[in-house]
Order: C-alpha cells, then sequence, then structure tokens
C-alpha cells in the first residue's frame, strides 16, 4: 500500500482498504497507468486496463497483484 501511496504522491496511511478508487486522492488514468507498470515493474505481475476498470475499491485494486505484496 506504501508504494502506491508513493506513486500517487500522497501521504502514508492515506489510503485504506475499502476507499472506493474514485475518492481516492491524484485516481486518475495517468495514475492507472502508474500502476500497471509498477505491478509489471516491481512484482512482476501483468495488470490490464480493464482488471483497474473493473476494480472499485483500493482493495480490489490491491487483489489484482494476488500474492505478490508483502506487509
Amino acid at each position: 500500500m506504501r508504494v502506491l501511496e508513493d506513486e500517487l504522491a500522497v501521504p502514508h496511511g492515506s489510503l485504506k482498504d475499502g476507499q472506493t478508487l474514485t475518492a481516492m486522492p491524484g485516481w486518475d488514468s495517468m495514475a492507472a497507468v502508474q500502476f500497471i507498470a509498477l505491478a509489471d515493474e516491481k512484482l512482476g505481475v501483468t495488470v490490464s486496463g480493464d482488471q483497474i476498470a473493473k476494480a472499485h475499491t483500493v482493495h480490489e485494486l490491491l487483489s489484482l497483484l494476488g500474492n505478490r505484496l508483502t506487509a
């Protein structure tokens, strides 16, 4: 979650699991592209734009990364 907060340039702890993406500060189409790149480059996970479009919450977005997240 902290990496996502860093990518979106928001304070650590500002994103919450159940928060809707539309309520996320800085979430827009460019942030979606950044998330795709982050998933690929840092975690080796391929995430499509269609998958992101179906995600409505931070939890759903992060679940696209599968078990690649660490605490």
